[in-house]
């Protein structure tokens, strides 16, 4: 697979002066006087906004993708290049599409079915017409709802609030379609009016989404500004702002929230937060992928090795989903096997440009702790290179089980369990109590296993306290899926906040979503885009950006060509 080589020089992306406070202060009353208004707008006018949004995404993608890649040291010509159209103007796309389909449904659109497991509510929701089952042949998505809660959705248009609100959306910096999402889900989802801050990351997307969506920006229902720390300070304090909502890292979450580190203990402790705004967040996770033991064929072996592989490097390993710890049974005989051929995998895959700060330091911290890692070259300043840490110990407190590297780094850790039922047992109970955070993890299991084993499987799947789960499928893939929720399963509260609280996305407006299940064939055919060294990639990317802005029979069959080429 060709990509930029990321040690070449390349036209850095200069950074966009911070919007003044007195600015601000204007956009947070100019919003204000627009959010009563806002929830005046009819389910029609909303689908129309959505259909010229379309129109507008449409016509900034591929500025959209290139800026993107420039930004990440990927020439836009290069295969890898790919990933930037499918995770930014293609995801937010489909989106947009979805949540036209919820609309015309009066934001209640009816899932596939609805099935209850032990008294707890199960939606499937996912293929949802025939273009989707031909694209994703064999995946079923569900979306579990909270125990003893009903399947309701919608409220917002079941009935519609008195009063409305102004959000603020403190965008991420990794993912071009995470700001945009957000601040698109509490518009529709949640009826309130945006505040967008571009995060210093990737401020320079700012521009390029104030005119992907302008019709939104025009009629002051959304507004997008830039700084730093101190802005984002400043606005989550604002009089003006109602709500907030936070993709990005736990710290900076509970700076928010409870104040500086020298306040937060002592806050934290008598439950006097610095600001007791309802806030929602999406802050990260060290996403385990649990490798089920099973009497694996070789190409199952490298099959697998490779898809896991492309959950560390996709987007240079800088994912809240990016897989971090290996979790496999001691006494598997394919372990030694399947380690050595994902170690072949990275190796294999090019090195990419460390945009995201920090890197390098979390990076060397990693190395210091671990002298077994096994990195595949000796990296630079601009290159953290990937990183499999084999044999680190199932002990609480470990440091590559606590702490999110955020870079290209995977640590395995093996568990003693005498059966598969006693590993998945084992391997369910560490991850929920031991690996930090719940947001999303994985679980690959081969059909023979699962079909022996089905009741210790389902029970193991019910028992994961994890927002998103995926059974033979990067979890991340549920971050792109609109009709799945993306969030942390429920329960943390504001002093212990791990991944997070709250859902986005969920297209079908759940109001009690508990976690979101996707279940995939063992060997997913043909290849998909996250899997390491994906060959056609910007084409398939392009062709998918095109595909969701008008599903058509003849864009299905352009997207099916091109995902047949390299796709085995």
């Amino acid at each position: 697979m060709s990509s930029a080589n990321p040690l070449t020089d390349f036209a850095r992306i200069d950074p966009l002066p911070p919007t003044p406070i007195e600015q601000i202060d204007a956009i947070a009353h100019r919003l204000s006087k627009r959010k009563n208004d806002w929830l005046q707008v009819s389910i029609s006018d909303r689908i129309a906004y959505l259909q010229r949004c379309i129109a507008t995404v449409t016509e900034a993608a591929e500025v959209w993708a290139e800026t993107a890649c420039r930004a990440k040291g990927i020439a836009a010509t290069a295969t890898l290049a790919g990933e930037e159209w499918l995770l930014g103007p293609s995801l937010v796309l489909w989106n947009l599409q979805q949540l036209i389909k919820t609309l015309e449904a009066n934001g209640q659109p009816k899932p596939l079915n609805l099935t209850s497991r032990n008294g707890q509510t199960v939606a499937r929701v996912f293929p949802n017409n025939l273009m989707e089952r031909l694209l994703w042949v064999g995946f079923k998505g569900e979306v579990w709802i909270e125990p003893g809660q009903p399947a309701t959705q919608g409220m917002v248009y079941r009935k519609q609030p008195t009063q409305g609100k102004v959000a603020l959306v403190l965008g991420a910096g990794n993912v071009s379609s995470i700001a945009p999402l957000d601040a698109v889900y509490k518009l529709f989802a949640e009826d309130a009016v945006v505040l967008l801050k571009m995060n210093p990351v990737n401020e320079y997307m700012g521009p390029i989404l104030e005119a992907a969506f302008a019709p939104l920006r025009q009629d002051g229902f959304l507004a997008i500004v830039y700084g730093g720390a101190d802005v984002g300070s400043y606005l989550s304090q604002h009089p003006l702002v109602d709500t907030i909502h936070i993709t990005g890292s736990h710290l900076t979450h509970d700076a928010i929230v409870w104040g500086t580190t020298e306040t937060q203990a002592e806050r934290k402790a008598t439950q006097r937060p610095l600001n007791p705004k309802p806030i929602t967040s999406e802050l990260g996770c060290v996403t385990p992928v649990i490798v089920v033991p099973g009497n694996w064929s070789k190409s199952d072996l490298a099959f697998q090795a490779r898809h896991v592989a492309g959950m560390v490097v996709n987007n240079a390993s800088f994912n809240c989903a990016a897989a971090k710890v290996i979790v496999t049974a001691k006494s598997w005989k394919q372990r030694g096997e399947f380690l050595h051929l994902l170690q072949q995998e990275l190796a294999a895959t090019p090195q990419r440009y460390a945009y995201y700060p920090g890197a390098k330091q979390r990076f060397v911290a990693f190395l210091k702790r671990y002298p077994q890692a096994q990195p595949v070259s000796s990296g630079s300043d601009e290159i953290v290179p990937w990183t499999l840490i084999p044999d680190v110990p199932a002990k609480a407190g470990e440091y590559a089980l606590t702490q999110e590297a955020f870079c290209g780094v995977l640590a395995e850790v093996s568990l003693d369990a005498a059966d598969i039922g006693e590993f998945l047992h084992e391997a369910v109970a560490f991850v929920n109590e031991t690996v930090w955070g719940n947001l999303s993890c994985t679980v690959l299991i081969d059909p023979a296993t699962q079909k022996q084993w089905t009741k210790a499987f389902e029970a193991a799947i019910a028992q994961l306290r994890y927002g998103a789960i995926g059974i033979n499928v990067w979890s991340a893939v549920l971050f792109s899926i609109p009709a799945l929720p993306w969030g942390a399963f429920p329960g943390n509260p504001l002093d212990d906040i791990r991944s997070g609280q709250g859902f986005v996305h969920n297209a079908y407006l759940f109001e009690h979503p508990q976690k979101s299940v996707l279940r995939a064939p063992f060997r997913i055919f043909p290849l998909p885009f996250w899997v390491a060294r994906r060959s056609h990639l910007r084409k398939l990317g392009q062709l998918l950006t095109q595909f969701q802005a008008k599903p058509s029979w003849g864009n299905l069959l352009r997207l099916a060509i091109a995902a047949m080429k390299g796709g085995s």
